[in-house]
Parts: structure tokens; C-alpha cells; sequence
């Protein structure tokens, strides 16, 4: 054999004749078997993703059934006192559970008291935690943001008797001129007319709502915080490019894109204010009839209440009478969320 048929020999080996391609990419293990590495990565994928997807689904679900478990156990035990109770539940403000032959119970001034105290609180809040909020971002250096910023969350940390303690001490009794000065000049309001309480010494709903809009306020400047820095900084710099002012750009801008989350933080913390038990009730002075929707009177909320007669709870149907309060209370945290549901659109920004 010559040299140019050996040579040719070996490129028909390698690229010319059919046997030398069948070699050649025997031969390479990289030709041929990368498809079906991909196919098994691929695969592999798909079932991390099913897996993650079953784990998160199933911890949701989990959240899902201990809550109707609460409902379900909430009404099983207050079935038996409701159907016992000789007044109507809904529209009584009598509360007799000492005979448990005799119950008679009624939760209409446990709801006045309830709703009045949050939303007062809630109307104080929002404001100035949003005032708070556009100020930290986009006002403060941001070194001042960061320091004020923790010490607004620190507020959070604090625990509900250190609040009760102080509302009923300091700031009730300091506030007591204040709120002589209201209901001489504006008791022809309702809001602000005479209780069934005195507002010497401060134990009515217009401190326990001032305090608790203070614990709230943390829950809904964070959140404030959060979604109006989120705000895409080309609206706000087209803003601006536009010949808008600084005050302009945030209204225009931030508030809008942020509207959601700052709804989310106000309902979240209406729920905190729904719920609070030591503060309100260390503050509150019990009322004979707190009859009218006045700031300054007194009473219980449906937290203050159950946790009042917690001692007491050593017969099913007394007992199943306090369970049926925190039944209405929470719905009343059920409804305060598909409301926050509705008016944020079903989502929160950022």
C-alpha cells in the first residue's frame, strides 16, 4: 500500500465511508447520549418541582384546616349555651352566666366597645404611620431612616401589659384635661358626649384607643415603609421629568403603587387592635350600661371580657357563653380581612 492510499484510508475512517462514521461516533462519547442527559436532568427537575409544590400546598392546607377546626370547635361548644340562653344573643347587652340554669347573656355593648376602641385607634394610626413611612423613605438620610426605623419596629416589642400599665398610670390621667376640653366643647357629638363613666383618672375607650393606636402603629408603618420604597424609581424620575414637585411624585407614584400594601397594614393591625386582651383590659373601667357610642365611656371588649371571667370557667355552659363572645370575634377578624381582600384588589404590592 502507498502512503496516499494509507492516508486515504484513514480520512475514509474517519469522515468518508460509512463504516469509519459509525466508529467515529461510537468511538466520541459525547455525540449521541447528550440528549438523554438533558431528558433525565429535565425529569429530575420536573419531580423537585412537584415535590416543592405538594410541600407548599400541603402547609397551606394544614393553615386551612386548623382554622376551620377552631370554627368547628368554637361552635360545637357554644351550641349548647346559645340554645340555653333566654335573652337574644345578638341584640341583649345583659350578661348573667351565674346560674346555669338561668343563662342570659348578650354580646351588643362587647361590640360597641370592640369596634369603637379600634376604629378610633385605626383612625389615629393611619395617618401618622403613613406620614412616618413617607418621611423615612423619602425624606430621611439614610442613615436617620435606618435608626428611626428601629425604633419604630422596637415599639412592636413591647409587651401589652408594659402598655396597659402606662396607659392606666401616665397617660390616661394626663390625658384627662384634654378630653374634659372635648366633651365640654363638643359634647353635642355622640362621639364625645357624657359616658357612664368618669373621665377622671382616663379609663375609658378614648385612652384604651389612643394606646392601642400606638401598639398598631409599628405593623402599619412597616408595611407602608416596605411598599412605597418599592415604588419603580422611572415613575417616580418621569414624575419629576414632567415638572412635578417632590410632594407631587409621592402622590402621583408612590401612593398609588403602595395603596395596597398600606390597606393590608391597616387591617392587619385593625385585627391586632380586634384582638387585644391585658392593655384594654387594665385600662377600661367596667360601665353599669355602656349604653351609648360615646369616647368616653366605658366597658369590655369581647377580649377584655373572656379573659376577665378566665377563673370562672368551671361549668360547660358559663362557659360555652364566653366561648360564643370569641365565636363572633372571630368572625368579626374573618370579615375584616375579605374586607381588606376587596378594597386592596386581592393583592398587595411588593
Amino acid at each position: 500500500m502507498t502512503v496516499h492510499e494509507s492516508v486515504g484510508s484513514d480520512a475514509d475512517s474517519e469522515t468518508g465511508s460509512p463504516g469509519g462514521r459509525t466508529e467515529g461516533r461510537a468511538a466520541d462519547p459525547h455525540r449521541g447520549g447528550g440528549n438523554s442527559v438533558d431528558l433525565l436532568e429535565m425529569k429530575s427537575a420536573k419531580k423537585v418541582d412537584l415535590v416543592f409544590r405538594s410541600v407548599t400546598v400541603a402547609a397551606g392546607g394544614v393553615i386551612v384546616g386548623l382554622i376551620a377546626l377552631i370554627g368547628i370547635v368554637l361552635v360545637a361548644q357554644a351550641t349548647p349555651s346559645l340554645m340555653a340562653n333566654e335573652i337574644n344573643f345578638l341584640t341583649s347587652s345583659e350578661w348573667n352566666t351565674s346560674d346555669p340554669d338561668s343563662l342570659r347573656f348578650g354580646i351588643l355593648d362587647m361590640l360597641k366597645v370592640t369596634v369603637l376602641s379600634s376604629l378610633f385607634a385605626l383612625v389615629l394610626a393611619v395617618p401618622v404611620a403613613i406620614g412616618i413611612a413617607t418621611y423615612l423613605v423619602q425624606y430621611a438620610p439614610a442613615r436617620l431612616s435606618r435608626a428611626f426605623s428601629a425604633v419604630i419596629d422596637l415599639l412592636a416589642a413591647v409587651p401589652s401589659i408594659i402598655y396597659g400599665m402606662w396607659g392606666l398610670l401616665v397617660l390616661g390621667p394626663w390625658m384627662v384635661p384634654f378630653a374634659e376640653w372635648l366633651n365640654r366643647n363638643l359634647g353635642w357629638l355622640f362621639l364625645f358626649s357624657d359616658g357612664n363613666v368618669s373621665i377622671s383618672g382616663g379609663g375609658t375607650i378614648f385612652t384604651a384607643g389612643v394606646v392601642l393606636a400606638i401598639m398598631i402603629l409599628p405593623i402599619i408603618t412597616s408595611m407602608s415603609r416596605e411598599t412605597i420604597r418599592q415604588t419603580p424609581s422611572l415613575h417616580q424620575e418621569a414624575a419629576l421629568a414632567l415638572g412635578a414637585t417632590k410632594w407631587e411624585k409621592i402622590r402621583m407614584t408612590c401612593f398609588p403603587y403602595a395603596k395596597s400594601g398600606m390597606v393590608a397594614g391597616a387591617m392587619l393591625a385593625l385585627g391586632r387592635a380586634l384582638g387585644e386582651t391585658v392593655a384594654v383590659l387594665i385600662i377600661l373601667r367596667a360601665a353599669v350600661d355602656p349604653s351609648v357610642l360615646s369616647l368616653f365611656d366605658g366597658g369590655f371588649t369581647f377580649a377584655s371580657k373572656i379573659a376577665s371571667a378566665s377563673a370562672e370557667f368551671n361549668h360547660p355552659l358559663p362557659t360555652g357563653a364566653y366561648i360564643a363572645a370569641g365565636l363572633v370575634l372571630f368572625i368579626l377578624t374573618f370579615v375584616v380581612n375579605l374586607i381588606a381582600r376587596s378594597v386592596s384588589g386581592g393583592k398587595v404590592n411588593g
